[in-house]
């Protein structure tokens, strides 16, 4: 999804940088950045994930040279010139990102059903009840939580202007003082604001009354903004739609793809003199789309100062009252927590919000630093449910289905490492496990040992290549190890898809209590997690169930907020498993060079990698279809079909929507009578953002477009198709994310230089299992990617949430 080296070369959202025309990319969460100019630069192209249009700055058309491998195509005798990708997925998802995002990188849109609930409304209903669940609970929390410092300066004024709201006044003079210094800010550009899946209204079935669409329509014609949004804002703002946009226009911006000077123009088109850029409507509304920009880039929430100067660059005259007013009418939350002092942790009583902070420390009077951010409600609640959920798992003891000597004998029957991940499994209720590719054959291991103990043992992966994979290597699991006390049934673990397992798709089910029917899940690809989902996940957990988090933490970041899995490994709550096993053969050499900064040139006798230099973006794109049509099944017998393009972007010369047309044309050249598609075409179906299915057309029909997508009939409605289905041939980083192909084809043109990073380098060359092809234009901003470019830094309060709630792993 986009979301994509799917964290990798993310950008963050134009509240956390610089502004329009900062270079960004396109992944990230699957998601891409969206400037003012940066759409329309690049030909409308979206970034990987539903951070559509994220451009690169510099576009250097630089000659290629090869950075290892031989330099022929495989089976060619000389390579040209090619380069003019857009921008990489920027990570926060390809926010389409696959989907991201940001996993994303598919077509942003909701997920399309016809007749019955389709997964994607099951998942998001279930979300829905996840939260109300949530939100109940914190309710039900009695007395405040330690804020652990003292509070002065903008804490202190921050925490009596909420007080004041709270007794109904309201909060005189803005209370925030002059911005202190950024820490570590980050140059990012705007994002195209795209609301996560569980965001994004789900309309009855026949969507809103056609009295209120038309109604919404004849606002929109007044105020001169396109008559095509009206159905979706009038699904957005209900049944007062027409009402509310009177009464508030900058309420447009709420609508996916609306920017505030689209906003602005909307607003002075139907209040005339009235309005002006100190409206206090039009601060709070561009506060909170600031805020979903952040999160499209990764964070869940802002630090103040970086809020304040960002509202000022985006002409708001008094951010500090904009951000009052957000704060006074509930559209956001602030937060104040205790930074890490020198001594190593953050202070473990650090406030879930100023709501329910107190002014007193921790007790011994002393003042300690705090840091105080903004957010929305939605990405906070799920962060502080996540922690608690996670402190349960940490904190009680699992579930004792057989002896302790029983594990210890399934350990010592185990291999390196694997014997570690069952010891660290058989006595906690939270473990996280990293390694690459290889390494999935240690948690199968564990599954077989679980089940064969008797629990109840499921795997949940990214997206259906990463279930089918690893259903795939727990069948082909020789003689797991099994205790002589228990005897295991004929079935065995299974492995299912996270998306379909929550929203009860696929998988065990709920028991009567509404918790997952299960005593041990391990979580593959657990990088991918973003924290609603993460959140959803750890609620549905049982008391006494294990939890393992298996993923490889140099790959892209989730397409969602958050950065779970390494938040995690940072703040040492649990036990960690590294794996031993590496990745074989030059692939896995070349691979595990990249995670740690350094791309070498490998030995690939079986012309296992294979560098095609490139001069301009015509040339990598012909390159490209010659490899997959001709060069890769002739000389590594890998049929087009099984060879998988990736590249940065969406948009440019030789983005996926440019790929995709060269390699229809010559795979399966169609009328594309159908929104374009015709049967046999190969699909990237995005049922919601942040997720990317693979699948094929199989026919079009008056109901939609029918898609075999992981052994399963899709059928996607005609209203739906543009948003939801892209050509599949190439996909951006964010989208491959979880996936892995027999041939991969990763191109590079001049233009992406700016976008790449070393997650997204790692990303993209990873999901090739026996042949990696690489149509080289960027020179040496390539080595140098992998040697300077890492993630880009998100904020997130799950570390600090965790402390007081765990104790630190020595």
């Amino acid at each position: 999804m986009s979301t994509e080296p799917e964290a990798a070369a993310e950008e963050t959202a134009d509240a956390v940088g610089p502004g329009p025309g900062a270079p960004g990319t396109t992944d990230g969460p699957d998601a891409a950045a969206h400037g003012a100019s940066a759409a329309a630069a690049r030909d409308g192209a979206e970034t990987t994930t539903a951070r559509d249009g994220a451009e690169t700055a510099a576009r250097s058309g630089a000659q290629s040279g090869p950075t290892g491998g031989t330099t022929a195509a495989p089976g060619d005798s000389g390579a040209e010139a090619g380069g003019g990708a857009s921008a990489e997925e920027a990570g926060t998802g390809e926010a389409t990102t696959d989907g991201t995002g940001t996993g994303t990188d598919a077509p942003d849109g909701d997920a399309a059903a016809a007749g019955e609930k389709s997964e994607a409304e099951a998942e998001l209903a279930a979300q829905r009840v996840e939260r109300e669940r949530i939100e109940r609970r914190k309710a039900e929390r009695q007395g405040p939580v330690d804020a652990g410092a003292k509070l002065s300066g903008t804490a202190a004024d921050l925490l009596a202007a909420v007080r004041a709201v709270e007794s109904g006044e309201k909060p005189a003079a803005p209370v925030f003082g002059a911005p202190e210094p950024a820490r570590r800010p980050a140059p990012e550009p705007d994002r195209q604001p795209r609301p996560a899946a569980s965001a994004e209204p789900v309309a009855a079935p026949g969507g809103p009354a056609p009295e209120t669409v038309q109604a919404v329509r004849g606002v929109l014609a007044e105020g001169g903004a396109p008559e095509a949004l009206a159905p979706q804002t009038a699904a957005l703002l209900g049944e007062g739609a027409e009402g509310a946009l009177r009464a508030d226009p900058w309420q447009l911006l709420r609508v996916t793809g609306v920017r505030p000077e689209q906003a602005d123009g909307f607003a002075r088109a139907l209040l005339g003199a009235e309005c002006g850029p100190d409206d206090e409507r039009r601060g709070r509304a561009v506060t909170v789309w600031l805020l979903e920009q952040a999160a499209l880039a990764g964070h869940t929430a802002l630090e103040l100062p970086r809020l304040t100067e960002t509202l000022a660059r985006r002409g708001v005259p008094d951010p500090d009252a904009a951000v009052q007013s957000t704060l006074a009418e509930g559209e956001a939350l602030a937060f104040q927590d205790a930074l890490e002092e020198p001594g190593g942790r953050a202070d473990s009583a650090s406030s879930r919000s100023t709501q329910d902070t107190g002014e007193e420390g921790a007790g011994d009077g002393v003042e300690r630093p705090v840091r105080v951010l903004v957010g929305l409600e939605r990405y906070a609640l799920a962060e502080e449910s996540l922690a608690d959920g996670l402190a349960r798992l940490v904190n009680s003891a699992p579930k004792q289905d057989g002896s302790a000597a029983d594990w210890e004998q399934a350990a010592a029957a185990a291999q390196g490492s694997a014997a570690e991940l069952i010891r660290a499994v058989a006595g906690h209720g939270l473990v996280l496990h990293t390694g690459g590719e290889a390494s999935l054959a240690e948690p199968a291991a564990l599954l077989h040992t679980a089940h064969a103990l008797g629990l109840r043992a499921w795997a949940a992966a990214h997206g259906p290549l990463g279930r089918d994979r690893f259903a795939a290597l727990l069948d082909a699991s020789s003689e797991p190890a099994e205790p002589s006390s228990a005897e295991p049934d004929r079935t065995g673990p299974a492995a299912v898809t996270l998306a379909g397992l929550l929203s009860g798709a696929e998988g065990p089910g709920r028991d009567a209590e509404g918790t997952l029917d299960l005593d041990l899940l391990v979580v593959l690809d657990a990088p991918q997690l973003d924290v609603e989902s993460a959140a959803l996940l750890a609620e549905s957990l049982p008391d006494g169930a294990r939890l393992v988090l298996a993923g490889d933490p140099a790959v892209l970041w989730s397409a969602g907020p958050g950065r779970v899995f390494a938040d995690l490994l940072a703040a040492r709550v649990c036990p960690q498993v590294a794996s031993r096993r590496p990745d074989p053969g030059p692939l896995g050499e070349l691979v595990s060079g990249i995670g740690i900064g350094e791309l070498s040139q490998v030995e690939a006798p079986g012309k296992e990698v294979v560098i095609v230099p490139v001069r301009e973006a015509g040339e990598a794109v012909h390159r490209t279809v010659q490899l997959v049509a001709d060069s890769v099944p002739r000389a590594i017998g890998v049929p087009a079909e099984d060879t998988q393009v990736i590249t940065p972007g969406h948009g440019g010369a030789a983005g996926t929507r440019a790929l995709n047309a060269a390699l229809k044309e010559r795979l399966n050249p169609g009328p594309g009578r159908f929104g374009g598609f015709d049967p046999g075409d190969r699909v990237a179906y995005s049922p919601a953002p942040g997720r990317t299915l693979p699948g094929r057309v199989t026919k079009a029909e008056a109901d939609g477009l029918h898609l075999a997508c992981a052994g399963e009939t899709v059928v996607v409605p005609r209203d739906r198709v543009e948003q939801s289905v892209r050509h599949g041939w190439a996909l951006t980083a964010h989208q491959a994310v979880g996936g892995r192909w027999p041939a991969v084809v990763v191109v590079l043109p001049g233009d992406a230089a700016q976008g790449l990073s070393r997650p997204w380098v790692y990303t993209a060359f990873g999901r090739a299992a026996r042949h990696l092809s690489v149509v080289h234009g960027v020179e040496q901003a390539l080595p140098r990617a992998v040697a300077e470019v890492p993630a880009k830094p998100r904020t997130t309060r799950l570390p600090v949430l965790l402390a007081p709630q765990v104790p630190t792993d020595a």
